[in-house]
């Protein structure tokens, strides 16, 4: 039985910052994503998600994207720092030794995003896998790494990250195949029973992006009422993965393993961490609503209905989130 949405349901307010802060309370997000394999090369799409968890209020975001086109993503957004995924002649990620660099980076990061621009090689598709696979860092699972999960034979039985899958129809579609889920994501009621049996099916939250965009844990659904039709082109995904990351790094807490492994009855008695009082699905919600925030005043300040780029949507995110601390 699909789940009730209510779309005007209130959002939980986004939690303040630390006004004595510094960078390195702030979360670390790491981007994975970009190709350089098969002729073409991918550089803009984890550059951008790069600028969404920057502008999304992350104290220190890391490209992580193959060795040739490192640099080029940095020029895009030089505020993050660079990690390198080694190659082999051709481009592709080499995925044993792209593997070694992941569990470095998962190390180090509070929230790993993980697609944009990936590429669906051998390498490509070892790297999302390796990421969901593991229990400890919050992963937003986007664009080919969506596609590339879709090609793993029972991935359910492999899915264990705390996770949010943001996938558009077309990678929802992909991804509902093999899972075995007959929705259709293009219709209201379509849309709201497959997010919420996608979310059940593999354990996440799912962001079924597009036109009243929905939120599903597989329990309870909403959908973002918020929006414009400029934000329906290129990059603007890319951002949107980069703002949910960024607002899980700095407000979902990580898993604690010790924790983890009490008895039910014992894990309620652990205070919550006042620091960090958002769920996964807080933050997907929150950064879903900014992202359509920001599209709306794009539009009205154009007084346009089409022409915005990604860049352009990145940088309107923090005003759209300082609108939702003081609603």
């Amino acid at each position: 039985m699909t789940p009730p949405a209510d779309p005007g349901a209130a959002l939980p307010l986004l939690p303040p910052r630390d006004p004595s802060g510094h960078k390195g309370v702030f979360g670390t997000v790491a981007v994975v994503g970009g190709s350089a394999s098969g002729g073409r090369r991918m550089v803009g799409a984890p550059a951008l998600a790069a600028l969404g968890a920057l502008r999304g209020g992350a104290g220190l975001v890391r490209l992580v994207t193959p060795r040739p086109v490192l640099n080029a993503a940095l020029v895009i957004a030089p505020s993050a720092t660079g990690v390198s995924l080694p190659v082999d002649g051709g481009g592709a990620i080499i995925a044993h030794e792209g593997a070694g660099v992941l569990d470095g980076v998962l190390a180090d990061a509070d929230c790993l995003v993980i697609g944009p621009g990936l590429g669906m090689d051998d390498g490509a598709r070892a790297l999302a896998l390796r990421a969901v696979q593991q229990e400890t860092t919050p992963v937003v699972v986007d664009a080919d790494a969506i596609s590339a999960l879709s090609r793993v034979p029972e991935l359910w039985r492999d899915f264990r990250a705390p996770a949010v899958l943001t996938p558009h129809p077309g990678e929802f579609r992909r991804m509902a195949e093999p899972l075995r889920i007959s929705a259709d994501p293009t219709t209201p009621d379509g849309r709201l029973g497959g997010a919420e049996r996608m979310a059940q099916r593999l354990g996440c939250i799912v962001v079924l992006k597009g036109a009243g965009t929905v939120v599903s844990d597989g329990h309870r659904s909403w959908v973002c009422e918020r929006g414009h039709a400029c934000l329906a082109t290129a990059g603007t995904g890319d951002v949107l993965a980069g703002l949910i990351g960024a607002i899980v790094a700095q407000f979902v807490p990580r898993p604690d393993p010790t924790v983890s492994a009490l008895p039910e009855s014992l894990r309620a008695r652990v205070p919550p961490d006042p620091r960090r009082p958002l769920s996964l699905s807080d933050a997907a919600c929150l950064g879903v609503q900014a992202h359509a925030i920001a599209g709306e005043r794009w539009a009205d300040s154009r007084r346009s209905e089409a022409g915005l780029l990604a860049a352009e949507l990145a940088d309107l995110l923090p005003e759209a989130l300082s609108s939702l601390r003081s609603r």
